[in-house]
C-alpha cells in the first residue's frame, strides 16, 4: 500500500511539474462558440484529480452545473485553430492561434474555443495533450484504483475530508454496490483505527483497497502456486501454458521483471499475489490478441481479397430527413479506419456544389470544405487507400467544379491514372495504392448531344441507379445508354480502379473488367446470398461490391452487415452516426489488423472457383467444428445505469452472442446478480459450436436486468473468433458510440477445442496422470 500511494504522489508531483496543467488548474475565461452569433464567457479550470475539467457559466442552473465537466477519458482529440465549422465561420475575425476545438468521443458536440490569448490557447492544448497520454498509459490497476476515489469528493458532504457511515453508504451508491448493512458497517468499523465514527484519508483509501480486492484473482493464483505464497518461474511458466501463450522461461522472467513490484521477489525470480495482479490486469492479459493490433495480414494481395470499412451517407450526424451535414462524421469516420466513404453531391448556389440528403430538409455542406477535410484526416489512422463513393446529382458544369476541387485539394494522394500501363489482370493491392485516394463512379464518356451545361444529371454513381437497373429483371442487359447520366469528362477521368456498372446478372460475369464493381441495395445483396450464394462468392471474389443500406430506412438505421461478409461482400456501408450492435459487429470486425480498415478475407471466399456457400455450411471449404467454452466469472466496476436515482444500482447479467454462418449464429446468457455493479461474480459456463470459425465474431453484452421493461444496456465488446485468446482473460467493455468505458470489464475463462479434440492445459494433463495413477 505504502509503495502504490508513494506511486500515486509520484504521478501528481509529475503532473504539477507540468506548466501547462499548472495553469490549467489555475483556471482561465474563454469565449465558448457555437456559431458566428452564440459567444458565451466560461471559466475552465481543471480539478485536483488531473482529470477532470470544470466549464463554468455563473448563470448555469445547479442542474446544468453539474453537467459542465468533462474528464480527460472522453476526449478523442484537441484541434489547434479554427478547424471546426462554428470556428471557421469566425476565421479572419478573430486570431485563429487562439481558437481550439476539443472533439469527444461518442455524440457529444465538441467544444469550441476562444482564448484570450495566444499563449494560453497553446497551454491547454499541450495541457489537454498531456493528459491525454498520461490517461493511455495509465495501467488497469491506476485506473481501478481511482475509480472510487473520484467520487470521494462527491460523497463527503459536508467537505471536512472525513466520512460518516452515511456518508460511506452515499459512495457506495455511487460507485454501484450495495453492500449488506452487516458487512458495510464492520468493514467501515474495521477501518475506522481511530475509532470516532469518522474514516480519514489513509482509512478511506483502506476501505476501498478492501473493496477492490479480487478473490477469483486470487483463487487462481493459489492455483499454481505450490505454497500459496509466490508463484516460481516454472509455475508462472505452467500458467502461461495454459493459457496457450509463450511458455518459455524466458518469458515468464520478462514478465517478472515488468510486473512484479517486491525487490526480493523480482531478485530470486518469483512472481508475488500483487505482481500476479498487475500482470493479469494489464494489456499483456486482454481477450484480444495483442499481436492483431498492428497490421499483421499480407497486404500485398487484390483488393476484392478484403473487407473494407465503409461508412453510407457519411456527411449526417443524424437521420436522413431533417438531420445535420457537417464535415464532422467524415472526421469520425476516418479517424476509425474508415476506407470508403460516401459523399451525396448536388448543385449548389454560386456555382459550387453541396453535399446532403437530396430532397430533404437535411442542412447542406459545401463540397470544397468536405474534400479539404479529407484531405487533412485521410490517412491519420491508417495509411491504405480511401474510397470516395460519390453520388453525383450535379449538372455538367458544377461536376466539372468538383473534379477541379478534387485535382487541386488533394493534390499527389488523388489517384488520376493506373499504376501501370500493361493490361489490367487484377486490382492492385492495398499496399501498392497506400497513400492513394480512389474515385469510384461511371466511366464512360456520353455522347456530346447528352451534355447540357444546365441540365441536371441523373446519377454518377448513385445507389438508386444501380437499384434501378438490378430490379429490372425483364431486361438484365440493358444498354447503359437507356441510363447513363450526363458526365462531365473531367470528373469521369478521375475513375480508375473502382468503375461503377450495373449488375447484369451472373450469365454476365465474363464480360466484367477487374475494376468494375457494381452496388447492391441490401435487399439485392440478400436475396442473392440466399437465392446463389456460391456464385455470389465467386463473384465477390474478383470484383468489388458495394452493399447500402434500403431507402426506407429515414432513421438511419442499420442492417446486420454479417450476412454480407458471409456473402464476400468488400464494402458493406452502414450508418456509423448509429450506435448499435450492427456497428458494433462493423467495430469487432475492423478490430483487428491495426483497425487499418482492410481485413483480409478468409481463403474459401478469394478464390474464384470456390464452393463455399454461406446458405449452406454443413461441410465443404471453411467448415471447422470447432467448441468454444466462455465462463463468464466476474465484472468489475460497471457503471450506473440510471444516474438520476441516488439509490439505483445495476443488476447486471451478461450475454454472449456468436454471429456469423446463420447456423452459427447463437446467443446465451448468464443468471442475473442482483445489486451489484462493483464486483458481481457469476461464474457460469456458456458453450457454442461454431461450424465455419474463421468469419465469427464474439459479442460479450452486458446489460442491467430489468422485471418490467427492456433490459438496459451497459457495455459491450466485441471481437473476431480468430483474434479471441483462451484462458483467464480480461475483457474491456465499451459504451454504446463505441468509446471506452474503462475501467468496466468482464474476467473470463476461455476453452477452444477444434474437430472434437480439446487443447490439454498443465492442468488437465497432471488431472488425467493423477487419475491413471
Amino acid at each position: 500500500f505504502l509503495g502504490e500511494e508513494t506511486q500515486e504522489l509520484t504521478v501528481r508531483k509529475r503532473l504539477l511539474d507540468n506548466e501547462d496543467v499548472c495553469v490549467m488548474m489555475r483556471g482561465c475565461s474563454m469565449v465558448k462558440v457555437r456559431s458566428a452569433r452564440w459567444k458565451k464567457s466560461r471559466n475552465l479550470r481543471l480539478l485536483e484529480d488531473g482529470l477532470t475539467v470544470w466549464c463554468e457559466s455563473t448563470k448555469s442552473s445547479r442542474k446544468a452545473k453539474a453537467r459542465q465537466t468533462f474528464a480527460v477519458t472522453e476526449v478523442e482529440c484537441v484541434r489547434e485553430g479554427c478547424q471546426s465549422e462554428a470556428l471557421r465561420q469566425l476565421s479572419g475575425s478573430v486570431p485563429e492561434k487562439q481558437c481550439f476545438t476539443v472533439v469527444f468521443r461518442g455524440a457529444r458536440k465538441s467544444l469550441d474555443l476562444l482564448c484570450s490569448c495566444e499563449d494560453e490557447a497553446q497551454r491547454w492544448v499541450r495541457g489537454l495533450r498531456t493528459l491525454k497520454e498520461r490517461v493511455a498509459n495509465m495501467t488497469q490497476k491506476e485506473k481501478l484504483d481511482q475509480y472510487p476515489a473520484r467520487y470521494l469528493r462527491r460523497a463527503d458532504q459536508n467537505q471536512d475530508g472525513k466520512m460518516s457511515y452515511d456518508e460511506v453508504k452515499r459512495l457506495l451508491q455511487m460507485i454501484n454496490i450495495d453492500l449488506s448493512e452487516q458487512y458495510a458497517r464492520s468493514l467501515f468499523k474495521r477501518c475506522d483505527r481511530s475509532g470516532d465514527n469518522r474514516l480519514d484519508h489513509i482509512e478511506i483509501e483502506e476501505f476501498c483497497r478492501e473493496l477492490l480486492r479480487r478473490p477469483e484473482l486470487d483463487a487462481v493464483f493459489r492455483h499454481y502456486s505450490s505454497n500459496g505464497c509466490v508463484l516460481s518461474t516454472a509455475e508462472l511458466r505452467d500458467f502461461l501454458g495454459d493459457q496457450g501463450e509463450d511458455a518459455s522461461l524466458n518469458h515468464a522472467q520478462s514478465l517478472i521483471l515488468t510486473f512484479e513490484l517486491n525487490d526480493w521477489a523480482q531478485k530470486n525470480q518469483f512472481m508475488t499475489q500483487n505482481g500476479f495482479t498487475m500482470y493479469m490486469l494489464s494489456r499483456e492479459n486482454d481477450v484480444f490478441n495483442p499481436d492483431h493490433v498492428r497490421v499483421y495480414q499480407d497486404m500485398s494481395r487484390p483488393l476484392p481479397h478484403y473487407f473494407i470499412s465503409s461508412s453510407h451517407n457519411t456527411y449526417l450526424t443524424k437521420d436522413q430527413v431533417t438531420g445535420s451535414s457537417s464535415t464532422e462524421p467524415y472526421i469520425r469516420a476516418l479517424n476509425q479506419g474508415c476506407r470508403c466513404v460516401e459523399l451525396d453531391c448536388w448543385d449548389g448556389d454560386k456555382g459550387e456544389p453541396v453535399i446532403y440528403h437530396g430532397h430533404t430538409l437535411t442542412s447542406k455542406v459545401p463540397f470544397k470544405e468536405v474534400i479539404e477535410t479529407i484531405a487533412q484526416y485521410a490517412f491519420k489512422a491508417s495509411p491504405y487507400p480511401i474510397i470516395l463513393s460519390l453520388e453525383n446529382h450535379c449538372s455538367v458544369e458544377q461536376q466539372a467544379v468538383m473534379a477541379k476541387h478534387l485535382r487541386s485539394i488533394l493534390g499527389q494522394k488523388l489517384l488520376t491514372r493506373p499504376l501501370s500501363d500493361q493490361p489490367l489482370k487484377a486490382l492492385p493491392s492495398p499496399e501498392e495504392l497506400k497513400g492513394r485516394i480512389l474515385v469510384k463512379g461511371k466511366k464512360h464518356t456520353p455522347h456530346l448531344s447528352q451534355l447540357s451545361k444546365s441540365g441536371s444529371s441523373a446519377s454518377f454513381s448513385s445507389s438508386s441507379e444501380d437499384e434501378l437497373a438490378s430490379n429490372n429483371k425483364s431486361t438484365p442487359r440493358k444498354e447503359p445508354t437507356k441510363i447513363c447520366s450526363k458526365l462531365s469528362p473531367e470528373l469521369a477521368e478521375l475513375v480508375v480502379y473502382c468503375r461503377s456498372v450495373p449488375f447484369r446478372g451472373f450469365e454476365s460475369v465474363s464480360e466484367l473488367q477487374p475494376n468494375d464493381m457494381s452496388s447492391f441495395s441490401e435487399s439485392d445483396a440478400l436475396r442473392l446470398i440466399k437465392d446463389s450464394g456460391k456464385l455470389f462468392v465467386r463473384h465477390n471474389s474478383q470484383q468489388l461490391s458495394r452493399i447500402y443500406p434500403s431507402g426506407q430506412r429515414l432513421q438511419s438505421s442499420n442492417y446486420d452487415p454479417q450476412e454480407m461478409w458471409n456473402g464476400g461482400c468488400h464494402m458493406v456501408a452502414l450508418n456509423f452516426q448509429t450506435p448499435g450492435e450492427q456497428m458494433d459487429l462493423n467495430q469487432g470486425r475492423f478490430l483487428s489488423n491495426g483497425r487499418c480498415g482492410f481485413v483480409l478475407k478468409p481463403s474459401f471466399l478469394c478464390n474464384p472457383t470456390s464452393n463455399f456457400n454461406p446458405e449452406n455450411t454443413g461441410g465443404g471449404p471453411g467448415h471447422i467444428p470447432t467448441q468454444l467454452t466462455i465462463r463468464i466469472i466476474s465484472a468489475q466496476q460497471l457503471p450506473k445505469i440510471n444516474t438520476d436515482k441516488a439509490s439505483s444500482i445495476v443488476d447486471p447479467q451478461v450475454w454472449v452472442e456468436i454471429h456469423g454462418v446463420a447456423i452459427d449464429n447463437t446467443r446465451d446468457k448468464t443468471h442475473r446478480i442482483d445489486n451489484n455493479g462493483f464486483n458481481p461474480r457469476w461464474d457460469c459456463t456458456l458453450s457454442f459450436q461454431l461450424q465455419v470459425p474463421d468469419l465469427a465474431l464474439v459479442r460479450f453484452v452486458v446489460e442491467d436486468h430489468d422485471h418490467t421493461a427492456k433490459n438496459d444496456f451497459v457495455g459491450q465488446f466485441t471481437l473476431p473468433f480468430t483474434s479471441l485468446r483462451t484462458g483467464y482473460r480480461h475483457v474491456h467493455l465499451l459504451k454504446a458510440d463505441g468509446s471506452s468505458l474503462s475501467p468496466a470489464t468482464l474476467f473470463i475463462h476461455v476453452k477452444v477445442a477444434r474437430r472434437g479434440v480439446p487443447i490439454k492445459t498443465v492442468s488437465e494433463r497432471m488431472a488425467a496422470a493423477k487419475a491413471k495413477a
